[in-house]
């Protein structure tokens, strides 16, 4: 079991921790056009999946800029998530002041679908957990990070080989 901590407290995560190797778990979220998106819509896709807690806090909207910047230099067949609990109105509101376009934003508010599914949701606090997804176009997942300490940032560096490597 995954040990994280948010502002040195501990945190209970919801749901199994996600391994290399297994198979992505289906989830629902919503779009910023209040749609719901699942694993499935973006079947045969490479995937990067950057879960923030909320993107209006400064490690997470730094976590967001750096794969977005990234995303630009992957081809059509590569898609960015960042998911988070933050309502899809804001999500809306902070891509379009910041300028975000490469990366897709998706809300887990409703009904916490993708961090029950992956591990990620902090039951103390109703929040994601920091972590880094890669999931193949099969829809393995060939990278998991679980950062211990949720105000420290994730390894961009790691992450993105993890990516390029598919």
């Amino acid at each position: 079991m995954v040990q994280v901590t948010f502002i040195n407290n501990p945190v209970t995560l919801v749901g199994d921790e996600m391994k290399v190797g297994s198979k992505a778990p289906n989830f629902t979220v919503v779009d910023n056009g209040l749609g719901e998106k699942t694993l499935q819509d973006f079947a045969g896709k490479k995937i990067l999946v950057s879960v923030v807690p909320s993107l209006d806090t400064g490690v997470c909207d730094a976590q967001t800029r750096r794969f977005n910047e990234e995303a630009a230099a992957f081809g059509e067949d590569v898609v960015v998530l960042t998911i988070s609990m933050d309502l899809p109105f804001a999500q809306k509101r902070w891509c379009g002041a910041n300028g975000i376009d490469n990366v897709v934003t998706l809300s887990d508010h409703r009904d916490a679908s993708f961090g029950d599914a992956f591990g990620v949701h902090m039951k103390e606090l109703r929040l994601l957990a920091r972590s880094i997804f890669v999931i193949d176009a099969t829809g393995t997942v060939t990278y998991a990070e679980y950062v211990s300490e949720g105000t420290n940032h994730p390894d961009y560096d790691k992450a993105l080989e993890a990516l390029k490597a598919l």
